[in-house]
């Protein structure tokens, strides 16, 4: 019995861990204490939305950033005061390091001054977004 003491403790570890993971992919973080990273449209080559823009990084190997690109053009369709732009992480090293990216897809919530007001690592929900998107005044 002793013997599969350590053997449970790791996957009990493993598993907390899994399970931590899977709930903070894709879930939109917000810090309103702090101001975040302001990017101008000279930047990010597009203009920014009168209301708020939605700024993508993804890599082309990356399955879920196919998702995350479709699930947001497909929002801003509707939404005529938001924009959606994709920018592609490996072509913009440089900037990637300066927004601290640390996984494809991340998508940077930003009002109407460009000022970084939200970011989800991964995969959003349509909720979660629409959440996000109604908190931007």
């Amino acid at each position: 019995m002793k013997t599969y003491l350590p053997l449970v403790v790791v996957l009990a570890l493993a598993s907390a861990y899994g399970f931590w993971w899977k709930l903070s992919r894709g879930a939109i973080r917000t810090n309103k204490s702090v101001p975040g990273h302001r990017l101008s449209p000279a930047v990010l080559g597009q203009d920014l939305g009168s209301r708020a823009t939605m700024v993508q990084f993804s890599s082309a190997f990356c399955a879920p950033c196919r998702a995350t690109h479709a699930l947001l053009s497909q929002m801003v369709e509707s939404l005529p005061d938001v924009r959606h732009i994709h920018i592609d992480a490996e072509s913009h090293l440089e900037l990637v390091r300066e927004l601290d990216i640390r996984s494809t897809p991340t998508t940077i919530f930003l009002n109407r001054d460009g000022i970084e007001v939200g970011r989800a690592a991964g995969t959003p929900k349509r909720e979660q977004v629409i959440t996000a998107l109604n908190a931007i005044a």
